[in-house]
């Protein structure tokens, strides 16, 4: 292990990438290193940052539809690439590791362009836009996935699998026994925290309303869904006849990952992780706006290997729902065998393979 160093975390600004760099941050912390994370404000509010380390922000911006949107992002990530630089001057980081997404990309590249050393984490089955732009540069490409999409040829040498970290008390659940399912059924739903999060909070309460009455008897449902929804969505429940549970957001996600029989929700890359580590089987509803596929990709091998279910955005039909989630309701051995499959996809030890990576390039000098 390398003496301790200042080491720079840039996230962009949503659970996604920052839960990976919150683990890792506690991680590198553990080894007598100095953290810092730079986000944008999004990150900075993110719940699940509690104190793991300094928090700064920079601006930041993604392009958006018309030119006076394009012309102020262009000013919003000049302005993030110079008070990063601003940053690194302070801070003066041994390396500066980016986790993807528009707020990580002007601190990765203020560092590549000062000669700061610098590592990408890829959470996802394809490189994303920061990351690929980012790439050529880097001193290594952490990927989550054996055969990341997306990798330049001449980079592919430098790519080491590491897994997606996930936070200790997610670790924690994989040493939890899967719930017994042959009496109460407990279905845990999170969407996400935009308004493209309605499919799930119409489709699964119309779908639990379609199955028959001794099997909605045994349902308790948990929902994470937008604030501005969550009385309509309380109000589809009762109408189907289940108790739910309803939040903006769980402080107790641990916890209700380790009580649930079923997940369902978006494919991203950190639920995904979270979910195989945990060992719980899912239903997934990969995100249908990336044009590049990446939720598909990110469960498919799990698909694969029987530990989820995919079911594409326009087949999420409260018909099908209904009859996939009759299907497990009604076999406990299934069921069980689908979390086997979740369990064996986990990569409990990728906090530790990307530390080890970090400790490696620490000592190499690259």
């Amino acid at each position: 292990m390398t003496t301790s160093k200042t080491i720079m975390l840039a996230a962009g600004g949503t659970g996604g990438h920052l839960y990976p760099a919150e683990a890792l941050a506690e991680e590198l912390l553990g080894h007598g290193h100095k953290i810092v994370i730079v986000t944008d404000k999004r990150g900075a509010a993110f719940r699940g940052l509690g104190g793991t380390a300094e928090i700064l922000t920079v601006p930041a911006a993604t392009f958006k539809a018309g030119l006076v949107n394009k012309i102020k992002a262009v000013f919003d990530i000049l302005s993030g690439i110079l008070q990063a630089a601003r940053l690194l001057q302070r801070y003066k980081p041994a390396l500066v590791i980016g986790f993807g997404g528009y707020p990580s990309f002007p601190a990765m590249f203020a560092a590549q362009g000062t000669g700061f050393k610098t590592l990408i984490h890829e959470q996802n089955a394809v490189l994303g836009k920061a990351n690929l732009h980012l790439a050529d540069k880097a001193a290594a490409i952490a990927a989550a996935l054996q055969d990341t999409r997306g990798i330049k040829d001449k980079n592919k040498g430098k790519v080491a699998v590491t897994g997606n970290p996930v936070r200790p008390a997610i670790r924690a659940v994989r040493d939890i026994p899967y719930p017994p399912a042959n009496g109460a059924f407990e279905i845990f739903i999170t969407g996400g925290s935009t308004a493209l999060t309605r499919v799930f909070n119409e489709t699964v309460p119309a779908a639990i309303k379609l199955l028959p009455a001794d099997l909605r008897a045994r349902l308790h449902v948990v929902h994470q869904c937008r604030a501005a929804e969550a009385a309509a969505t309380a109000a589809r429940y009762r109408d189907a006849g289940v108790t739910a549970e309803i939040k903006e957001f769980f402080n107790d996600m641990p916890e209700r990952l380790a009580a649930c029989h079923l997940f369902i929700g978006r494919s991203g890359a950190s639920t995904v992780a979270e979910i195989t580590v945990a060992g719980r089987p899912a239903i997934f509803v990969p995100y249908a706006g990336h044009a590049d596929r990446q939720q598909t990709y990110n469960a498919e091998p799990l698909a694969e290997k029987g530990g989820c279910l995919i079911i594409q955005q326009e087949d999420f039909t409260p018909q099908r729902l209904a009859g996939e989630l009759e299907k497990f309701m009604k076999d406990a051995a299934l069921l069980q065998k689908a979390a086997a499959a979740s369990k064996s996809c986990g990569q409990p030890d990728a906090v530790k393979n990307l530390a080890d990576l970090v400790e490696k390039i620490l000592e190499s000098g690259r």
